[in-house]
């Protein structure tokens, strides 16, 4: 591989307006090559906006071009799986969006051929590289508030409006078909996945999901439990149909002798409770979300530092998601 990553990103929808796409060409050793979205004006009006300097509107030219050596996957997850297949074929590493995929199966079908081309695989579980998650770790590794128990995670959020439902951005996280299962299948890969950032893999995981609301076709009340290593209990609740005055967006860790408290989505600072009393740890809003995680997938794409998630993880993380929705247990 040459000393810089030329990306070609298949999928430049509203995700990668502000929160990935510009900064491809901020890191160091890296640059936004081509975009590529089937729609060629809505491409091309990106490519202007960004500086892009090449367009396709298919997906095996980008993946094909000699100049581009990385691939950034960012289109709704029922494509997923086809595209990174694609790209592992042509030899090229890939950065794919989460969820990694429509289910655990199709994700292990991925991180299988990965392993076989021996082609570099990241997951885009991208909230561990940012410095508020990293700081949450360093807690619990440093035992701030003694040997963790247990976590419970409440996430409420207000139905969509029709025109919201109607929205092509949104349109697609609450078909099933295309999303792998609405909302819950949207968001929650952000919490799951630090969860085994935090704590590792689960051993047992379980979960009931259904539609209360009946607003659209996916389900938009999620509950799960998971079980991880030393005995720590996860509890979750993930609502989509809440009243608006009742949203909320918190997590907490509890400890032998404290808890760590933070919202995933909003509100960038940590409260941290000890017998010491409480403490605030507060965080500058990052510009591009995604922008301390792309640094280092260059990075390790360049052979200078390790893969910041892997497949097996990406993999560990639709387990628990197909574990809490399918109603079922995982061992």
């Amino acid at each position: 591989m040459s000393s810089i990553i030329k990306w070609g990103m298949i999928g430049c929808g509203d995700v990668t307006e502000i929160k990935s796409g510009p900064a491809f060409s901020k890191v160091p050793d890296s640059v936004l090559y081509a975009v590529m979205r089937r729609d060629e004006a809505k491409a091309k009006d990106y490519a202007m906006r960004h500086q892009v300097p090449v367009v396709y509107s298919n997906a095996a030219d980008l993946i094909n071009d000699p100049e581009i050596n990385a691939i950034y996957i960012a289109t709704p997850p029922d494509s997923h799986e086809q595209f990174t297949l694609a790209a592992i074929h042509a030899g090229k590493p890939v950065y794919v969006e989460k969820p990694m995929t429509l289910n655990s199966d199709a994700a292990q079908k991925m991180k299988q051929l990965a392993e076989e081309k021996n082609v570099k695989l990241v997951v885009a579980h991208y909230r561990r590289a940012q410095p508020m998650f990293i700081k949450v770790k360093e807690l619990l590794d440093n035992n701030a508030v003694g040997n963790i128990m247990h976590v419970t995670l409440n996430y409420r959020r207000k139905a969509l409006t029709t025109a919201e439902m109607n929205e092509t951005k949104t349109a697609w996280r609450i078909d099933p078909e295309q999303s792998g299962g609405g909302l819950f299948h949207d968001l929650a890969p952000h919490q799951l996945g630090l969860m085994y950032y935090f704590f590792g893999a689960a051993k047992l995981a379980g979960g009931i999901s259904g539609n209360t609301g009946g607003l659209y076709k996916a389900d938009d009340l999620v509950t799960g439990n998971i079980l991880f290593d030393r005995g720590i209990q996860f509890s979750g609740t993930w609502c989509f149909n809440a009243a608006p005055h009742q949203e909320v967006d918190y997590c907490e860790i509890f400890g032998s002798e404290g808890s760590i408290g933070f919202a995933v989505f909003n509100n960038p600072e940590i409260l941290l409770h000890t017998a010491a009393g409480k403490r605030v740890i507060s965080f500058q809003k990052l510009e591009h979300v995604q922008q301390p995680m792309i640094e280092k997938v260059v990075q390790y794409f360049l052979g200078r530092q390790p893969n910041p998630c892997t497949a097996d993880e990406g993999v560990e993380v639709m387990k628990m998601m197909d574990a809490i929705t399918k109603k079922g247990l995982m061992a």
